[in-house]
């Protein structure tokens, strides 16, 4: 188990236009290691970083501040911005659990019988079609990986 602390990247941006236009954030990467190693990969992911908004950049400005980045992009009408962040991580809910550490069990009498065959892999369920042969129930309802 490692000592060396996480670090959540963090993506702010301007998403939107006019009186709908809004930030929203989301963490877009870990790294396990230095502060120094985090905001190194952080820097590299703010340079390469290409915006939705807005659809013909006049001018782009990356600037470092202290816990990361901000990029500045101006538009035909309105400017958009995008903030890089890097932030320790101390805590997550859906972190995966820690495995528990084995046990030395006492070896298992060897029996002549073979090795119990493989389970079957589970039965593939073919998707419910209309009439004109489209899925009923599109593949990506009910996804919890999708935005």
């Amino acid at each position: 188990m490692s000592d060396a602390p996480a670090w959540g990247l963090v993506v702010e941006t301007t998403v939107g236009t006019g009186e709908r236009k809004h930030t929203e954030a989301q963490v877009v990467a870990h790294v396990t290691g230095s502060r120094e190693e985090a905001l190194a990969e952080l820097e590299r992911r703010a340079r390469s970083y290409s915006p939705t908004h807005p659809l013909s950049p006049r001018r782009r400005r990356l600037l470092r501040v202290g816990d990361g980045f901000l990029l500045v992009v101006d538009g035909a009408w309105q400017s958009f911005v995008t903030r890089f962040t890097v932030a320790e991580l101390l805590e997550d809910s859906a972190a995966p659990k820690a495995p528990e550490p084995e046990v030395a069990a006492a070896p298992e009498p060897v029996a002549d019988a073979a090795p119990p065959a493989p389970a079957p892999p589970p039965a593939r369920r073919e998707p419910e079609l209309d009439a004109d042969g489209v899925p009923v129930r599109p593949a990506w309802l009910g996804r919890r990986d999708l935005p």
